[in-house]
């Protein structure tokens, strides 16, 4: 029972990986330095002080650019990469009563999966949002972002302390995040369709 919390645990905070890479990943360290959270011991470096000033800067610097048009799909291509890392070093964790090489492996299976799929929407919404700028002026695009911030800080804390809870939301934000891209590739392929038919006008 306790590995499955841990596993749901695990999965909650990737989903909040998924939004912001190093804020979860920031918090996870605090708590487990402060003695709130058990951590595997393979995993014990995330408590140092010089990872967690790092970490801190980054998740500053995360929130703030993520909030300027522009920098925050800079962000995101940047966190294709980071997210997943991040979902998975959280992942493997929190489950702290398993082999290292399998902690890791379901880590990256569930927790960098989890933090992919959910980035990968986001960033769907996002671009639907930035499509608009010309009509809210980029003030659409900040509102998303803190949006982002509230909902990945609640997460964390619904992650760690309601973890079945957690479970059941992120399993939910997959459907969503799923349905999300098959939309826009969708709505890709429609548009790729039309700009590749051939005019019909004889000027053409």
């Amino acid at each position: 029972m306790q590995f499955a919390l841990q596993l749901m645990m695990g999965i909650g905070l990737a989903a909040c990986a998924g939004l912001r890479a190093w804020l979860p990943l920031l918090c996870v360290g605090l708590l487990a330095r402060m003695g709130h959270l058990p951590l595997n011991p393979s995993y014990g470096f995330l408590v140092r002080t010089d990872v967690l000033t790092v970490l801190g800067v980054a998740a500053l610097l995360e929130l703030l650019g993520d909030k300027i048009v522009g920098v925050d799909h800079l962000l995101d291509a940047f966190s294709t990469i980071a997210r997943p890392v991040a979902g998975t070093l959280l992942a493997a964790s929190v489950s702290t009563h398993s082999d290292p090489a399998i902690t890791t492996l379901l880590g990256l299976i569930l927790g960098g999966g989890t933090a992919l799929t959910i980035h990968t929407g986001k960033a769907a919404i996002r671009a639907q949002s930035t499509v608009l700028v010309p009509l809210h002026g980029g003030v659409g695009n900040a509102a998303l972002s803190f949006g982002e911030d509230a909902v990945s800080l609640g997460g964390i804390g619904i992650a760690i302390w309601l973890p079945i809870l957690a479970f059941v939301l992120t399993v939910i934000a997959l459907g969503l995040c799923v349905w999300l891209i098959r939309a826009a590739i969708r709505h890709g392929s429609k548009l790729f369709a039309r700009r590749s038919k051939p005019s019909n006008s004889p000027l053409a």
